[in-house]
């Protein structure tokens, strides 16, 4: 048996103990790629592309209830996880607010929001229930296992002739 140094100064090891050593690191390697990849692309991420800080609720509908959940602080250009692992709704609803430019992304869908950090349930009479009744935007993600929203800055209107 030919012995070969492993440049350690600790251990002598055989060529073919070296070889099995090293096919069995390349595995492991290879498995804990795969396990980390799949997990990255099951999520539902948000993304500040703007120069601000901003704060972010999130809306979607569970197996039975709507639900509203509250406050993400983003950096500016920053990502951050909304909802980990596979979705499981086609539609969630997002509203943001710009905290240096004062502005926000909302829309027509109006659920429960309030100024702290919180998780409501239900969307119905959110002021007499003590909430605020915030608009949110919808994102459709068409049933896929993950998605990107991306909050960038408004388009500027040109100061121009009419």
């Amino acid at each position: 048996m030919k012995m070969i140094w492993d440049g350690s100064g600790a251990t002598l090891l055989s060529r073919n103990q070296g070889a099995v050593k090293a096919a069995l690191c390349v595995a492991f390697a290879f498995v804990c790629l795969s396990f980390s990849s799949s997990n990255a692309l099951a999520d539902l991420r948000l993304c500040n592309k703007t120069e601000s800080k901003v704060g972010v609720a999130i809306g979607y509908k569970d197996k039975s209830d709507w639900i509203t959940e509250g406050w993400w602080n983003l950096d500016a250009n920053s990502c951050e996880t909304l909802v980990p692992g596979t979705l499981v709704s086609r539609y969630y609803y997002i509203y943001a607010v710009d905290y240096d430019q004062f502005g926000e992304w909302g829309g027509r869908a109006f659920m429960c929001t309030r100024e702290k950090e919180f998780t409501i349930r239900g969307i119905e009479d959110c002021v007499a229930r003590g909430y605020e009744r915030t608009g949110f935007f919808e994102i459709d993600t068409g049933e896929q296992s993950s998605w990107t929203v991306q909050l960038t800055e408004p388009v500027q209107q040109g100061t121009g002739g009419r």
